[in-house]
């Protein structure tokens, strides 16, 4: 049985949390966060670290303890760090580039891909075949990384295609030659 929900929750100096009914706000240095928690689940606040309850042990409270504790962890780090994801575009002829906001990817159709980034999310190309996507949502960035990648998935013959930086991508054999 998991224990997650039970683990504390360590806040930073310079990251203010706020509870107002059943919705947690967490502000810090690179935004701001809402989140809106099961009423069930409680969150008391005791020298600098955040601490959820439950009311009982039956299984949907326990699901909510660990989900609500995984979501107000997240929010922490992502206004004191932030999140980040990296794709990477493998293929002849592949390359993304950047005009002013959005993200022009050039992966083997016969138009350009655009991509506008979501509010809270900032695209960055440091190479022609590397994106990085970063924000301080973890959802946010893991659903806008997800959307990029399925404009073109990985093809398990020859690998190309929009793979997340450390994906490995199964490999088949294909057709063998007349003999």
């Amino acid at each position: 049985m998991s224990r997650v929900g039970r683990k504390p929750i360590s806040l930073p100096k310079d990251v203010e949390f706020k509870m107002e009914g059943n919705v947690v706000t967490v502000k810090g240095a690179r935004g701001s966060l809402t989140q809106e928690i099961p009423a069930d689940i409680t969150i008391e606040q005791e020298d600098g670290q955040l601490i959820l309850s439950r009311p009982t042990d039956n299984k949907q409270h326990r699901a909510f303890h660990g989900l609500s504790r995984a979501l107000v962890a997240n929010m922490v780090e992502g206004v004191t760090n932030g999140f980040e994801k990296k794709l990477e575009l493998v293929g002849v002829g592949y390359r993304a580039q950047m005009q002013g906001s959005k993200l022009v990817i050039n992966i083997g159709f016969s138009h350009p891909v655009e991509v506008d980034a979501p509010e809270g999310i900032e695209f960055e190309v440091p190479a022609a075949t590397k994106i990085t996507v970063r924000g301080i949502d973890k959802q946010l960035v893991g659903n806008t990384a997800a959307h990029i990648r399925a404009i073109r998935k990985p093809e398990p013959y020859k690998g190309k295609g929009i793979k997340y930086e450390n994906e490995t991508i199964r490999r088949k054999a294909g057709k063998s030659g007349a003999k």
